[in-house]
């Protein structure tokens, strides 16, 4: 057998097996592995139940009409994707990636799935699924947050940021509240006695 064929097949499976782990559909397993359809359901989905269901995202449409929180995220998914792509790494590797690092951040109640991630890669650098971009990635004037809008939109106020319109609304709404909690400052007393203690120790 070829090398370098068993070694892209290797990279496949472990991708797959990522994917899989994520919540990804076969279909979408399709496209970021270029597996079949037969192999990844035999090795991954043995169970026929265990395969996760309902037709997968494909328009960009969805994320126009989402609710804030749902664009906020998104926003958050494509950016860090974006960076990922910059610093010179392939479309599946950064899909995984990214949608890990998103994971961490909306760790509460993530509401992106790994399908919908797929979805928006796609429609963000025209591949996969489509042929051109639908999406662009820009930078708030106000707040320097990226966020995903039409790839023919070109804002010139903060009109459209998810990100100022979530801080805007954050003092007055629960919700906002409970998917973006605010973190602990840490003791600065039980700091600064752990740094004593441990000067001490060193001078001892």
């Amino acid at each position: 057998m070829d090398t370098s064929y068993a070694e892209r097949h290797i990279r496949a499976l472990g991708l797959a097996k990522e994917c899989a782990a994520l919540g990804a559909r076969i279909r979408t397993m399709e496209y970021v592995t270029g597996l079949t359809r037969g192999q990844l359901a035999r090795l991954f989905f043995a169970d026929r139940k265990s395969a996760p269901r309902g037709r997968p995202p494909d328009s960009p449409d969805w994320y126009h009409s989402a609710n804030l929180l749902n664009r906020t995220e998104a926003s958050i998914f494509v950016s860090t994707y974006r960076r990922i792509r910059e610093l010179g790494f392939g479309p599946a590797e950064a899909l995984v990636s990214g949608y890990k690092h998103y994971l961490a951040v909306c760790r509460v109640h993530p509401r992106i799935s790994f399908d919908r991630a797929f979805d928006l890669a796609s429609h963000m650098d025209g591949l996969w699924i489509v042929r051109a971009p639908n999406f662009s990635l820009l930078t708030c004037p106000v707040c320097a947050s990226q966020y995903v809008t039409s790839v023919c939109a070109h804002p010139v106020t903060n009109h459209e940021c998810p990100f100022c319109k979530l801080v805007n609304r954050y003092p007055r709404d629960p919700r906002i509240q409970m998917s973006f909690p605010v973190s602990a400052l840490p003791d600065v007393t039980a700091i600064q006695l752990g740094v004593i203690a441990l000067s001490k120790r060193m001078s001892g």
